[in-house]
């Protein structure tokens, strides 16, 4: 509820007026905004969608846009590039439109076309079914959770994080995308427990060294891996005595192997492999592997 009316009261009037008369039992089970050009505004929950009156004009997409990043492309320009943002909250906003291409690299989205903000969400309680999973005689396992999009990897990341500081582990996360914590103003969004260091917006092929170096970490909790360079990074937790909890796009084990990070399976590098789906919705655990 307090995630959407943050997001709502960002959004311009026009949109606003459709989306603040629906029911609280809908604001809750809200998943994602849509927003495109000539269309309806469209609202996905778990396993349904709904179609709005409002009619999205180029006009509504820019405001949006503008007011969500509060009109400042030089905090956000980075990002921009990558055809998303992360606004505090940890909530995230992919933008489509004209891609501004510069030495062969995407610099900047223009146009706007179409935007899906996604809301993020904080359950607390629902990784304590893998308490067993994720700790062997107090201590942390190298964990890898495997899921398509949007069936709850970084929720259930989250609070992984809160029950491995809770039980007094020394916990530390590579948070590159900002969606794990959504850091604000030095705090975390999110309850992370209390033993938790938060390394906000830097990449893991840089970040996982600074906190083995800087944090002393028991355990590291990152986004998202599948960069070339991640496996580098994985492998100095490794060398260094310190667990990873990590999580991959995919559906099986094969995704997995033919990704950049196949190498890591090959040397059992996780003791479990975790895979989501969305078939009883976001966070339904499909099944758990002894890699």
């Amino acid at each position: 509820m307090n995630a959407f009316r943050e997001i709502l009261s960002r959004l311009p009037a026009s949109v606003c007026q459709e989306l603040e008369i629906l029911p609280d039992a809908d604001l809750r089970e809200l998943q994602e905004v849509r927003l495109r050009c000539g269309q309806r505004i469209v609202l996905r929950y778990d396993g349904r969608e709904k179609s709005l009156v409002r009619i999205v004009s180029k006009e509504d997409l820019q405001k949006t846009l503008n007011n969500l990043i509060k009109h400042s492309y030089y905090a956000y320009e980075e990002d921009l590039a990558k055809g998303f943002v992360t606004i505090e909250g940890g909530h995230r906003v992919g933008i489509c439109g004209k891609a501004v291409v510069k030495n062969g690299q995407p610099s900047l989205i223009k146009e706007v076309s179409s935007m899906n903000i996604r809301f993020a969400k904080e359950i607390k309680g629902c990784a304590n079914s893998l308490i067993p999973v994720i700790l062997k005689d107090g201590r942390p396992e190298n964990i890898l959770i495997v899921s398509p999009p949007g069936c709850g990897k970084t929720t259930l990341l989250r609070d992984m994080t809160r029950c491995m500081s809770m039980r007094g582990i020394q916990t530390a996360v590579c948070d590159e995308r900002s969606e794990i914590a959504g850091m604000y103003s030095s705090s975390p969004s999110f309850d992370l427990g209390p033993r938790t260091d938060v390394l906000d917006g830097c990449d893991k092929i840089h970040g996982i060294p600074m906190l083995i170096r800087s944090m002393a970490p028991q355990v590291i909790v990152t986004d998202e891996i599948g960069k070339e360079g991640d496996v580098s990074a994985v492998e100095q937790c490794m060398n260094a005595g310190i667990s990873l909890v990590t999580s991959i796009h995919g559906c099986c084990r094969r995704d997995i192997e033919n990704s950049n990070i196949g190498s890591l399976l090959a040397k059992k590098f996780f003791s479990s492999i975790i895979y989501l789906s969305a078939e009883k919705g976001p966070g339904t655990i499909r099944e758990i592997e002894n890699a």
